[in-house]
């Protein structure tokens, strides 16, 4: 039987096991995936919470949905992974990262200099989007097919770059990356809080916003 998780386990390591325990660290606006290596003890007092308390939440959670598991993913296939990544996660964002690029620049043109934030908004989203658009990039044509390989012969071929162990790195650290730029459009927008007065185009840029952070979760 596996044992209870504790304060010491990874942020991660949560939603890892019990997928549903991240609606309680979105609430807390705590990084779940490129800041999940942190254990929830540390993470509760970065985010000045009570971790006892959270604790109690994340396990109520967890014991509601017993039945909850993973295998709907996390027993596939590592080339299986990669197909659901692209055909779901890439598809989502070539289609929204454009989106949100015009509502970002019309929003700035209108309101932008009756709130300064908008500048640091737009070019936080900017790294952000050169970021992801790079990094998927990457792992349709280097990394992803480096896996499928490994996996269909069973061996580890000659690759240009080496190791897999450096395109994973790399795409360890360009996530890094990306959870910062999120941080920084949030940040900027007050956790993406509409000004008085807002339009529908600001409510549509900042929800947008949010939902993109949370798909990248």
């Amino acid at each position: 039987m596996k044992s209870p998780m504790t304060l010491t386990d990874t942020v991660g390591e949560w939603v890892t096991s019990h997928l549903s325990t991240s609606r309680v660290f979105e609430r807390l606006n705590i990084d779940y995936c490129c800041g999940g290596g942190r254990p929830l003890e540390d993470a509760c007092r970065e985010a000045s919470v009570d971790a006892q308390s959270i604790l109690s939440d994340l396990s109520a959670v967890v014991s509601q949905d017993a039945h909850e598991t993973n295998d709907d993913f996390i027993s596939r296939s590592l080339a299986e992974m990669c197909d659901a990544i692209e055909a779901t996660h890439h598809e989502y964002l070539r289609r929204e990262l454009p989106r949100l690029s015009q509502l970002v620049q019309k929003v700035v043109s209108v309101h932008g200099e009756q709130h300064p934030w908008l500048s640091r908004l737009a070019e936080s989203y900017r790294q952000l989007r050169g970021e992801l658009e790079s990094h998927m990039m990457k792992e349709e044509r280097i990394l992803f097919p480096a896996i499928r390989t490994i996996e269909q012969t069973r061996r580890v071929p000659d690759f240009p770059f080496g190791s897999v162990d450096n395109p994973i790195r790399m795409m360890e650290h360009e996530h890094d990356v990306a959870g910062q730029a999120l941080r920084d459009i949030r940040a900027a927008s007050s956790n993406y809080t509409v000004p008085e007065g807002g339009c529908n185009t600001f409510r549509a840029m900042l929800d947008g916003l949010r939902e993109l952070g949370l798909e990248l979760h």
